[in-house]
């Protein structure tokens, strides 16, 4: 069974909030590494590196924001909405405002990964792959 390189990231990231460590390691694929683009350019983690190790395989190290002394997430939820057994596709009209806007949808579109609001903008639907709040 092939693992779901999408649900390992964010799990890794919401794990790594929870335990709130600085930085977390995962694998860089070409979507692992649209979606922390997109994270990085909301501001909802500080930012990514990519690297190699010595198989030549690539990763990313992510680094997490947290707000305040506490160190409270900055991401109080990422959740994973189209799964490989259950696709969610919305077409323009119907995509999600999260939070009334204060969270993101990241979709699938013919145009790439994009937010929610650049969907709407550009009038393209396509497949919800999560939701960060």
């Amino acid at each position: 069974m092939a693992n779901d390189a999408i649900s390992t990231a964010l799990t890794a990231i919401r794990n790594g909030n929870t335990r709130k460590k600085a930085t977390i390691r995962i694998s860089a694929t070409k979507l692992t590494k649209r979606i922390v683009e997109i994270l990085v350019e909301e501001g909802f983690i500080r930012n990514a590196v990519r690297r190699k190790d010595n198989n030549g395989k690539e990763f990313m190290d992510v680094s997490l924001r947290y707000l305040g002394k506490k160190r409270d997430p900055y991401i109080a939820a990422i959740k994973r909405i189209s799964k490989p057994g259950l696709r969610v596709y919305s077409d323009r009209r119907q995509i999600p405002k999260i939070l009334g806007g204060m969270g993101i949808a990241i979709s699938s579109t013919s145009h790439g990964l994009i937010t929610d609001r650049e969907a709407r903008h550009k009038k393209i639907g396509g497949e919800i792959l999560c939701h960060v709040w």
